[in-house]
């Protein structure tokens, strides 16, 4: 049997008070470094911790005053701060740091920073001629999607594309494919939006499955130095799954398919 705690100790982690600072301490700590451990896990966004943080303090906050009398408890260490003179001390180094916090937050968002100029950025580099899907070669050049090839079932694989978008595409893409998911705003390029003209409207059917199959892991030199964040679809989904969630963004969206004579005609890639 372990040996019981000592009674301040007990008195501590028996208050709402402490139960609530210990709670979100241990969120952070698994946030920022117990999660990024994990296997392939990365490292979570500041904007994704800050919205885990608020998350959990609403809950600890619902929990402590669920009750009068253990919001009544919660609120005594923060009231015997801010009044009694013997916590005096206390009182002054708090609002020192809170003074030297905020002051801290307002002067990095107004420094300047020297940094070296970005490379240019290609939005649409150009694909490889043949890819590799799962050990099967596929030649990119001159593809169409496969699936349009059974307009009778186009219902169904439509039906299988938009289970797939939600399943897995949801979160940064959007409820509108938009780019603005739940997540869009951690990553730095923005999610792409295919409601905009500029997105999937210009590309190929193939130049889709090239950058939904190998991700951002497989853009070429011209695509960096922000690379996408969104991970190699073809270690998840199978190759029927990628043509049919592209037959979805399509349809959804309103916009054709550039065809390869199209494409050779206006100079594109």
């Amino acid at each position: 049997m372990s040996a019981p705690l000592p009674p301040a100790l007990r008195r501590y982690a028996g208050h709402p008070f402490w139960q609530a600072v210990a709670i979100l301490v241990l969120a952070y700590v698994l946030v920022v470094w117990v999660v990024p451990l994990l296997p392939g896990s990365a490292i979570v966004p500041k904007s994704v911790v800050l919205q885990y943080m608020v998350t959990v303090l609403v809950g600890v906050l619902i929990y402590v005053s669920d009750s009068e009398a253990r919001w009544t408890r919660f609120k005594e260490p923060i009231n015997a701060m801010l009044v009694e003179p013997r916590l005096r001390v206390v009182r002054s180094g708090v609002l020192t740091a809170v003074t030297a916090v905020v002051g801290l937050v307002a002067y990095g968002q107004v420094k300047t920073t020297v940094a070296a100029p970005p490379n240019l950025r290609s939005i649409h580099p150009a694909p490889p001629t043949e890819i590799t899907f799962r050990g099967k070669s596929i030649t990119l050049t001159g593809l169409e999607n496969p699936l349009r090839q059974h307009a009778d079932s186009l219902p169904t694989y439509l039906a299988e594309g938009k289970q797939v978008y939600y399943r897995n595409c949801l979160p940064c893409h959007g409820d509108h494919l938009d780019g603005l998911g739940h997540y869009a705003s951690g990553f730095n390029p923005l999610p792409a939006n295919f409601q905009d003209n500029g997105t999937i409207a210009q590309l190929t059917e193939s130049f889709v499955f090239w950058r939904v199959a190998k991700g951002g892991p497989g853009l070429p030199r011209e695509g960096t130095p922000w690379n996408s964040a969104m991970p190699k679809w073809e270690d998840f989904l199978t190759e029927r799954e990628i043509w049919s969630v592209i037959l979805f963004l399509y349809d959804q969206t309103g916009w054709k398919p550039r065809t390869w004579e199209k494409a050779e005609s206006g100079g594109a890639k």
